[in-house]
């Protein structure tokens, strides 16, 4: 029996199938794409299997998990945030059908658990942080609306049909190897490319503020969810913060490690104004009671093992 992470090629896809390599698994990469790990992971490259699939395509996903003998689906794919405001029939079609797809496979086939993410971005402006787990969703984007209407759909198949979804709500990963997509890609890019020994422009202000989750955490609270007694969960979703540093409190950190570091800023305003969007913070007190969730790294320590994986695989 197999896993199947959807978005299996992409930043987050890479580090959790090292992951679960590691501890044994066999793990199917299912991407649009067809490109090769990132070098951070490439120790487990010959460990997993490579499948070419489009989320919006029901019999791409279907096949995989019918030929593989797919009992588990980590569903990391989705279309993100800038892209999805330029072409929101396509986000449409890949975060939301590529998910009831996800679903619709997981009740057909008697899958053992679906694992879902979803962000921040799924709320709006007009709440205090830190927003708490069960308060209301009202995205101002096209992302954050098909990924709050993913975890509805996900509720509504674990209801109605018996499907094991859960999922969590996380801020924006940082790590190596992320890459320019989405809006919030600036939180890694102010890290990684000065580590590169690049200068960087920032777009967004000093100022603006956003939740932050180091990668090695992320993949901690996935493995840990889909653990988890089902018994200990009290909700199918859950809220995950690391750490909420401002623009510049980032630059700040990352001076203490690369003094010479070349860092400004040069504000887009469409770029600012969905950040600005999104809560400061998240409150994930109910992943810590219901499953013991806790992230092991604040932001210098993210920042410093940051740099340090850059280095080490430089060339």
């Amino acid at each position: 029996m197999a896993t199947l992470i959807t978005g299996g090629l992409g930043f987050l896809g890479n580090y959790l199938a090292r992951e679960l390599s590691q501890k044994g698994e066999k793990v199917i990469l299912m991407d649009i794409s067809d490109h090769g790990m990132l070098p951070y992971v490439k120790d487990v490259e010959d460990q997993v299997v490579k499948v070419r699939g489009d989320l919006s395509s029901w019999q791409d996903i279907f096949d995989t998990v019918l030929q593989h003998k797919v009992k588990k689906i980590f569903h990391l794919g989705a279309f993100l945030s800038h892209k999805a405001e330029d072409f929101p029939l396509k986000a449409f079609e890949i975060n939301l059908l590529g998910t009831w797809y996800i679903l619709e496979a997981a009740r057909m086939f008697n899958l053992d658990q679906v694992i879902f993410i979803s962000t921040v971005a799924s709320f709006g402006d007009y709440i205090t942080a830190p927003v708490k787990n069960t308060d209301p969703q009202y995205p101002h984007t096209m992302y954050g609306v098909t990924k709050v209407s993913s975890e509805r759909l996900g509720e509504y198949y674990t209801r109605k049909f018996g499907v094991d979804f859960r999922g969590v709500r996380l801020p924006s990963v940082i790590g190596p190897g992320r890459g320019p997509g989405g809006v919030s890609a600036y939180s890694t890019l102010i890290i990684e490319t000065p580590a590169k020994g690049e200068p960087y422009e920032v777009f967004v202000e000093p100022e603006s503020r956003m939740p932050m989750l180091y990668v090695k955490d992320a993949i901690k609270s996935l493995i840990r969810l889909a653990e988890a007694p089902e018994e200990k969960l009290n909700y199918r979703m859950y809220n995950i913060q690391g750490f909420s540093p401002s623009a510049g409190e980032m630059v700040e950190a990352i001076k203490q490690q690369l003094p010479a570091a070349e860092i400004n800023f040069k504000p887009q305003e469409n770029m600012v104004k969905i950040i600005d969007s999104w809560p400061d913070e998240l409150d994930d007190s109910e992943a810590k009671k219901d499953w013991g969730w806790s992230a092991d790294y604040g932001l210098r320590e993210a920042v410093k093992d940051f740099i340090l994986q850059v280095q080490q695989h430089q060339g």
